[in-house]
């Protein structure tokens, strides 16, 4: 035990073995959480993750050099400016699409957790970088069915609706749902899409509504009762 004490108070120093070890712990741990977001194709995949684990890291690391080298300054500041900085690069992976679909909150959250694992490694912290990094990863791939079911469960669900006016005023549609124990409530109007037929008379108005049933149903039974409105012309969970 004192062997093993001994080895991990040499290898919190900042010496050659320390540094080679931070930088391949922090590409591997990188590396774990990247390669799940890669598998999804998202933005963000495994040397995006790599390289923000392993700057991360780096920066810590320089801090250290600073803090012993010049006996000055704060050991953590320079680990301070990730925390904020990274903010920046996962709010480029967010994307709003046309339908009104979030998409990269997880990948973004992701990017910020594996830069907190660069921080620890970076400064030594092994114990806590790789049993963060396992969190993160079971986190992020272990516990996606889990979510989905939940959110299968929850009795609101969100959805896309694009609508034809022509056939019908919305109002149509709110009194279907009521006629089938359906709550609607929370409409919201996509201004930016509006449609028209060739004639030049509206035709397609899209809106984002929240939906609840009064009696037990799935998501997929809601979806399917309320897209034989007649107004309706496309209808997606989102």
């Amino acid at each position: 035990m004192e062997n093993l004490g001994g080895m991990m108070e040499y290898l919190r120093e900042l010496n050659f073995i320390s540094m080679l070890l931070r930088i391949i712990l922090s590409v591997l741990i990188g590396g774990v959480l990247g390669i799940e977001r890669g598998t999804k194709n998202r933005p963000a995949g495994l040397r995006t993750y790599i390289l923000v684990c392993l700057g991360s890291a780096l920066v810590m690391m320089t801090n250290q050099y600073v803090y012993i080298t010049y006996e000055t300054g704060d050991p953590v500041r320079l680990g301070a400016q990730v925390i904020s900085g990274v903010g920046f690069l996962g709010a480029g992976t967010i994307v709003l699409t046309g339908r009104n679909k979030i998409m990269g909150i997880t990948t973004a959250a992701g990017l910020w957790a594996a830069a907190c694992c660069g921080l620890a490694i970076g400064i030594g912290f092994y114990e806590g970088a790789v049993l963060g990094g396992l969190a993160i990863a079971f986190t992020v791939s272990g516990l996606l069915k889990f979510d989905i079911w939940i959110r299968k469960k929850s009795r609101f669900l969100e959805l896309y609706i694009e609508y034809n006016v022509e056939k019908g005023a919305f109002g149509g549609f709110l009194q279907y749902a009521k006629d089938h124990q359906l709550e609607v409530g929370n409409i919201r109007v996509n201004k930016g899409f509006f449609w028209y037929e060739q004639n030049g008379k509206p035709g397609t108005l899209s809106y984002t509504v929240t939906v609840s049933s009064q009696t037990h149903r799935t998501h997929a039974e809601i979806i399917e009762v309320l897209a034989h409105e007649k107004g309706v012309q496309f209808i997606e969970e989102l």
